[in-house]
């Protein structure tokens, strides 16, 4: 289809050639950076000026930073050890300060001789390392640094000597320090010169947009401000641009494909389960019902993603577009991320349809159809029964894991593919399952996890997107707190009484830990050696296994307690969900396998153990487990986070509101540049560096005006050569893949 050659350029070399084996394997594997453009591209997260200190004051837990700041004291203990019995264990501690915080460096054993003669009171230095608590304060435990002095022996060593005005920091890893990549990018500046300018020159010119080479130079290398200002400009358009034409081409080419358009039949299946539907659907539930029925009636297929706040009914209208396509002949099938998702799924299919899923059985209704499940952990008979419903097209609906993509399942004629949670699914999955149908099936993904409009035009920039921000009558409200555990130790064992209370009421509650905790009879695992944060820190994240002896033991003592993890046979979770569905377990310990579609609406309380340890999205999903019945739901948020922590700020911002789209702006903006596609694109690098998907919507929205011109103009980039090697660039084959999710 690609007919147009891309253009060679310098910055494909390797780095191995230019920076030496050793520099480049770390590089590779640290960062991903394997040619001297993927160097290039690495641009700086800030600048510090001479003289200007950076803020101590809010570090991000858990992440390598590299800070510029001044000792201000360091002392060095001496004290008794297993290794050191007679006192001859060291541990130096240095504070460093910038005005608006102080941070304590801490250095062991050997480690502390070279930093005891150099980090003297007044020395200023780069310091890098992964921020952690000990005694709740924040630390960095072995840093590695690198003085900043104002004239230098060698000056080549000098920081000063290559920074300029200005010293970029980069991000950077525990193995590769911001100052390490610095000296790397000095080497191959000069190839920047030879970059290949991908935007066409009218659209370049038209916004006033500087040349690539000498936007490379300005990120890198800047004298003022403006310079940065001027590079970053220039470089939001490249990634916004290249990244729309990319998505441009990929909704062009699924325009071309034929599908069958899948009309629902009057008085049909559709109709008759309307009609039994205990409750009338929310406005927003039709409207997008209608959305997606028009998508159905055309013969291209439809790529739509459907999102929604949690519990506002994505399922009761995913379930009405199958329904529309087994009218129309044809077969829907649904992908759930687990098992316990796709049994979950299945049963609450089964009791909504009810006669109307007996197809083919005794008090079956006239309109009928079959709804199988297929997982990978079923009997070798069911299955055979299921895969031959299918084949024969018996089976109208079937729920599934991604044992549905496996080669032995053949559909009779596949319309319809709805795939929940969808960044949970590989692309290869998503394809595989395309490749089912007679010709491409319409494709429906729901998410719960709301999207801010920029995100989906460039994450999902492939599909028309549906939104439903209603929740359905007869939903509870939630009330979230915040539980400080360290300083109020009183407030978890009120957060206990208040989930005894809750099951003498009659209901049930869920804990949520970060962990399984079987991690340590993992003989890989336990053979790793600890890396000095890791000893460090107080302590691990608070473990499933251990929480639920605990409670068991003590706070919740008498009540039916039983665990849920992803480790488990799936006939285990199974039946432990079943139980719990039942009532007939009082408190579900769990890791975040429960985080989607889990639905019991008779459970009102959650607790979440170490609520710090989860992003603003997870603790939001997790949440929307309670308040699913008539009694309102509570969340408590446990943390140790000390109070002016970020995290705590965090947690205190997902207690203060329900609203999905609110925190996901949230969530955005705390993270780093960067990790917004991370996720999504199946653990390939982002092509996200300088364009921020919340504050640049404009650019986002211009740019896919332009490339949708572009495309429609000149599909195959012919005229565009430039263009075409920064498109290759950008889809390595990872991420071309990962745009075809369609």
């Amino acid at each position: 289809m690609d007919l147009v050659p891309a253009l060679e350029e310098p910055l494909r070399q390797p780095l191995k050639s230019v920076l030496g084996p050793a520099t480049a394997k770390v590089m590779a594997e640290h960062l991903g950076l394997l040619t001297v453009g993927d160097l290039l591209h690495h641009y700086p997260r800030r600048y510090e000026e001479r003289g200007q200190l950076t803020h101590l004051a809010d570090l991000p837990m858990d992440e390598h930073v590299t800070v510029v700041a001044q000792v201000a004291d360091a002392r060095l203990h001496t004290f008794a050890s297993a290794k050191a019995p007679r006192g001859k264990g060291q541990r130096l501690e240095v504070t460093i300060t910038d005005g608006s915080g102080r941070l304590q460096l801490v250095f062991f054993g050997a480690g502390v001789h070279k930093p005891h003669k150099e980090l003297l009171p007044g020395t200023r230095a780069m310091f890098a390392g992964k921020v952690s608590v000990f005694n709740r304060r924040l630390q960095l435990a072995h840093p590695a640094y690198e003085l900043l002095r104002g004239t230098d022996d060698d000056p080549a060593e000098s920081v000063e000597a290559w920074a300029g005005a200005l010293i970029p920091i980069y991000p950077a890893t525990a193995k590769l320090e911001s100052w390490k990549i610095g000296k790397a990018i000095q080497t191959v500046l000069p190839t920047a010169q030879e970059a290949v300018d991908p935007l066409p020159d009218s659209l370049r010119q038209g916004r006033g947009l500087v040349p690539l080479p000498e936007a490379l130079l300005k990120i890198h290398r800047p004298h003022t401000k403006a310079d940065i200002e001027d590079a970053r400009s220039r470089l939001k358009w490249d990634e916004a641009f290249v990244l729309q034409v990319a998505l441009a081409r990929r909704r062009h080419a699924d325009a071309q494909l034929p599908a069958v358009p899948r009309k629902p039949a009057p008085d049909g299946l559709l109709t008759a389960f309307d009609a039994r539907l205990p409750f009338t659907l929310t406005d927003g539930q039709q409207r997008v019902s209608r959305e997606i029925f028009d998508d159905l009636a055309t013969d291209h297929p439809m790529h739509r993603l459907l999102q929604g706040e949690v519990g506002s009914g994505k399922t009761m209208v995913a379930l009405r577009a199958m329904l529309a396509v087994v009218d129309a002949r044809g077969q829907a099938a649904m992908l759930a991320p687990t098992e316990v998702l796709a049994q979950q799924h299945h049963r609450s299919i089964v009791e909504m349809m009810g006669e109307l899923a007996e197809g083919g059985m005794l008090g079956g209704a006239e309109q009928a159809t079959k709804v199988v499940l297929l997982t990978g952990s079923m009997g070798a008979a069911a299955r055979r029964h299921a895969l031959l419903d299918l084949t024969t097209g018996e089976a109208g609906i079937v729920i599934g894991t991604h044992a549905l993509i496996e080669d032995k399942v053949q559909f009779h004629d596949l319309g319809l593919v709805v795939v929940d949670e969808q960044h949970r699914f590989g692309v290869e999955q998503r394809d595989a399952l395309r490749g089912k149908g007679k010709q491409p099936p319409h494709l429906l993904v729901m998410t719960a996890t709301p999207i801010p409009r920029t995100v989906a035009m460039t994450v999902f920039g492939d599909l028309e997107t549906s939104v439903l921000d209603q929740l359905p009558a007869g939903r509870s409200p939630i009330a979230s707190h915040v539980v400080p555990a360290a300083d109020k130790p009183h407030f978890l064992s009120r957060a206990w009484e208040r989930v005894r209370e809750e099951v003498e009421n009659g209901h049930q509650a869920y804990v949520v830990c970060p962990r399984i905790g079987d991690e340590e009879d993992d003989p890989k695992k336990s053979a790793k050696k600890k890396s000095p944060e890791d000893e460090a820190e107080k302590r691990p994240p608070l473990a499933v296994l251990d929480v639920a002896d605990q409670l068991v033991k003590g706070p919740l003592q008498g009540l039916e307690v039983e665990v849920l993890h992803g480790r488990m046979h799936p006939d285990d979770k199974d039946a432990v969900m079943r139980r719990f569905a039942a009532g007939e377990t009082h408190v579900l310990v769990a890791t975040t396998v429960i985080e989607v579609g889990v639905n019991v609406p008779n459970a009102t309380a959650m607790v979440i153990m170490d609520a710090d340890r989860f992003g603003v999205s997870q603790l939001h999903q997790l949440r929307g487990r309670v308040g699913r019945g008539s009694a309102p739901g509570l969340c408590l948020l446990v943390t140790e986070m000390p109070e002016a922590s970020p995290a705590r700020q965090r947690l205190g911002a997902v207690a203060s509101t329900l609203d999905g789209f609110e925190l996901s702006r949230i969530d955005l903006e705390q993270r780093r540049e960067g990790d917004v596609l991370g996720q999504a694109q199946s653990g390939a690098r982002t092509s996200l560096k300088v364009l921020a998907v919340i504050e640049d919507e404009e650019i986002i929205a211009e740019a896919r005006e332009e490339a949708t011109a572009v495309v429609a103009q000149d599909p195959e980039l012919t005229h565009l050569p430039a263009l075409r090697t920064a498109l290759d660039a950008l889809l390595d084959e990872e991420r071309e893949q990962y745009l075809e999710k369609g």
